[in-house]
């Protein structure tokens, strides 16, 4: 209980009840993401997709099938072999807890022989690509980061896998991920995690700790996360990468691990092109995600036609008051990628918000008590093989009664209604990422696990807008700490209107404020070819 009251404190959960009723909306009955206006349409300048960086893109990979300079075969033998090789490092930086090696193998002879043949089934046969241990892969087992859920394979593929193999995705693993994706470090004693590949005495932040470094690297193009608080945008900031969780009801969710109303599926990638690519292949209604309906109609190739649009004209919300709960480096580093917008046409546009600062506090205790609900059955029965920080925070949970979640709540509504209000007066919003850059790690906290109330906070303080609101938001790597570091700049949109939000981050990358360095423990597996 002491604990907790100390935790409460430290993650401003305390200074809920004390917020003035005027900023909470009834009590939610439904979870539709509120939109403040149509998907914006600024004028289009019609530019060039952003240049492929040296990392391993899926531009870079079709062309070299194209020119037959390796076959998908080929390709796949190095991303497994190099995984292997990076899993052996200590610390370690292999992302994968699962590999695929039978069905990869299996499906890169297939595409190599299409290719070979000069008939592709798609443009993209035979692109190796990673998924998030929380999402079902057929032929693999799902455990979301836990070590005493079952190794039973799946029988069939996550409706998102399924999209991605009809364009010739090939999955080459299951990457790591923290224990049922409860914290955003990156650090799960259950798993052998990877470190930061910019300096492995760092984190690599989470949950989709393996996914970004996976990306990150050079071993696949892109690789499936999942978003309930920041874990996609986390570790991308963290790993200098991109990173989009889409808006709520864009992506199925059937065959996810996790239920819940703050839990997106998304991309991380090495490019905007291929965040792009990943919505376009996997978005639209599915029977089997009920909440998939909410999305309207949408144009095919309207992502990737977003790319070009430039940012002449758009309107960026700032508030300064977030900013300024930032750290100096993460707050030079954002505000110059945005002057570097401003130069090129756009408008920022000073916003004041209420709520925004209390996102986080809402959202720890919304996340947890939905995990420790819908995780009922393996805390009755498996809490003692869970890891000792995941038991703490869960144990605490107890504490919470069914009155002040329902009032926390109530303040989510009313941030929802807050944020539309925001919207109606700009374009996108522009937020830093995390507070500042990847902590310290110890091999002792690798190995144990800590709770750290600031930790948490530094990495959660400015995402769970997007997550309790459904809107759209990304992260683009825009800088580096004199120490060498990552730091990224969010970019969140109105609902549906993540053309918009991948508009503004490619022109970042367009224009280089935004881009991936290459860490040194990466690899370039197309160098030579």
């Amino acid at each position: 209980m002491a604990l907790f009251k100390m935790l409460r404190s430290e993650l401003r959960i305390d200074e809920l009840g004390a917020l003035p009723n005027r900023l909470r909306g009834p009590v939610p009955l439904d979870n539709r993401p509120l939109a403040a206006a149509d998907p914006r349409a600024w004028e289009d300048e019609r530019l060039s997709a952003p240049a492929a960086p040296w990392s391993l893109t899926a531009e870079r990979v079709v062309d070299a099938y194209r020119r037959k300079a390796i076959t998908p075969t080929e390709l796949v033998t190095r991303v497994l072999a190099a995984a292997r090789a990076f899993e052996a490092r200590r610390p370690s930086l292999g992302p994968f807890c699962d590999y695929a090696d039978e069905g990869a193998l299996r499906e890169a002879a297939a595409a190599t022989a299409r290719w070979q043949r000069g008939a592709p089934a798609t443009d993209l046969d035979g692109l190796p690509y990673a998924v998030k241990e929380e999402t079902a892969v057929c032929g693999l087992p799902l455990r979301a980061g836990a070590a005493f859920l079952p190794t039973t394979p799946c029988e069939k593929d996550a409706t998102i896998v399924d999209r991605i193999h009809a364009r010739g995705g090939v999955v080459v693993g299951l990457t790591s991920m923290t224990e049922f994706g409860m914290t955003p470090t990156g650090v799960n004693p259950k798993r052998l995690m990877p470190r930061n590949p910019h300096a492995v005495d760092r984190l690599a932040g989470g949950s989709s700790t393996g996914s970004a470094v996976a990306v990150a690297t050079g071993l696949v193009p892109f690789a499936l996360g999942g978003d309930g608080g920041g874990s996609i945008r986390i570790p991308a900031s963290l790993t200098g990468i991109f990173g989009i969780k889409p808006t709520w009801g864009r992506l199925s969710r059937a065959g996810d691990f996790f239920g819940g109303t703050v839990a997106h599926v998304g991309p991380l990638a090495s490019s905007t092109l291929d965040l792009a690519r990943v919505l376009e292949m996997a978005s639209g209604h599915d029977p089997a995600d009920p909440e998939t309906a909410w999305a309207p109609e949408r144009t095919p190739g309207s992502f990737y036609r977003a790319l070009g649009r430039g940012v002449r004209g758009v309107r960026i919300g700032v508030v300064d008051t977030e900013w300024a709960d930032a750290t100096d480096p993460v707050s030079r580093a954002g505000r110059e990628a945005l002057r570097a917008l401003e130069a090129e046409g756009a408008k920022l546009v000073p916003l004041r918000s209420e709520l925004l600062q209390y996102a986080a506090a809402i959202g720890y205790v919304t996340i947890s008590v939905e995990a420790r609900a819908g995780l009922r059955a393996y805390w009755e029965e498996n809490r003692d093989e869970m890891t000792e920080d995941l038991q703490v925070s869960f144990a605490s949970l107890d504490a919470i009664g069914a009155v002040e979640y329902l009032e926390t709540t109530r303040l989510r509504v009313g941030l929802r209604h807050e944020a539309r209000a925001l919207f109606g007066e700009v374009d996108v919003l522009a937020l830093p990422t995390v507070r500042g850059v990847a902590a310290p790690v110890s091999d002792d906290d690798m190995a144990t696990g800590f709770l750290d109330a600031k930790v948490i906070d530094d990495l959660c303080r400015f995402t769970f807008l997007a997550n309790l609101t459904g809107l759209p938001a990304a992260s683009a790597p825009v800088g580096r700490d004199v120490s060498g570091l990552p730091i990224g700049l969010q970019i969140v949109g109105d609902a549906w209107d993540e053309a918009s939000v991948l508009a503004v981050v490619a022109h970042l990358e367009r224009i280089g404020a935004a881009r991936v360095e290459r860490p040194e423990g990466s690899v370039d597996l197309l160098d030579g070819v």
